[in-house]
């Protein structure tokens, strides 16, 4: 987990058109809520929130200090919203949160190694729900699936787990399952039988026709 500092502008402007124009400014929208108290529309410096991201991924804590305010706030990042396109962060929505508080969040699973031959891997989740202490969340899990055969699952309960993090889901939850992949004479064999249905089918319709 990495904590980051920012600052933030308090945003008067609302709708299409005054978030258009923060987003031209250099700025996304926010919005600070949680904790009782009244939702915040903020505005974040835009490379600085991108930066922050690849560096720390979605858990990242911000230290906001908005302008104009007494002290800075903690907040995570709730809902973040991008534009697919151009690649750039369209608006966030950010839940406070308290030092020593727990929160759930998605953390991010990898793969590692490789199966059994033959064998075909299939992400179910890549990511996993725990609890875990706001200013100690963990960025991401490797789970190996090295020489696992076909019909092996990776669950929840698979997953290393840091001292004071724990499973938001069932033990049993699926990350990944390992099948058996089909192999080359198996799929021609298909393609021969597809072609030999295709082929009965227009004669039965040829049939039809004469009929």
């Amino acid at each position: 987990m990495s904590e980051v500092k920012i600052s933030a502008e308090p945003r008067t402007e609302f709708g299409k058109g005054g978030a258009r124009r923060t987003r031209r400014a250099g700025l996304v929208p926010a919005v600070l809520y949680g904790h009782g108290e009244k939702p915040q529309h903020i505005a974040l410096p835009a490379r600085e929130f991108a930066a922050a991201i690849r560096h720390g991924g979605l858990n990242t804590v911000f230290t906001i200090d908005i302008n104009g305010a007494s002290g800075t706030t903690l907040a995570l990042p709730k809902a973040i919203q991008r534009d697919p396109i151009k690649d750039t962060y369209e608006h966030v929505d950010l839940i406070i949160v308290k030092r020593g508080e727990k929160v759930q969040v998605d953390v991010p699973v990898t793969l590692t190694g490789e199966a059994a031959r033959n064998t075909l891997v299939v992400n179910e989740s890549t990511t996993l729900a725990v609890v875990a202490e706001a200013m100690h969340l963990p960025s991401g899990f490797e789970v190996s699936i090295e020489g696992l055969e076909a019909g092996a699952q990776v669950t929840a309960a698979d997953v290393t787990l840091p001292k004071g993090v724990d499973l938001a889901v069932e033990p049993d939850f699926v990350l990944a399952i390992v099948s058996q992949a089909q192999t080359a004479e198996q799929l021609e064999g298909e393609t021969a039988e597809g072609g030999e249905e295709t082929a009965a089918e227009g004669g039965e319709e040829a049939a039809s026709t004469e009929e």
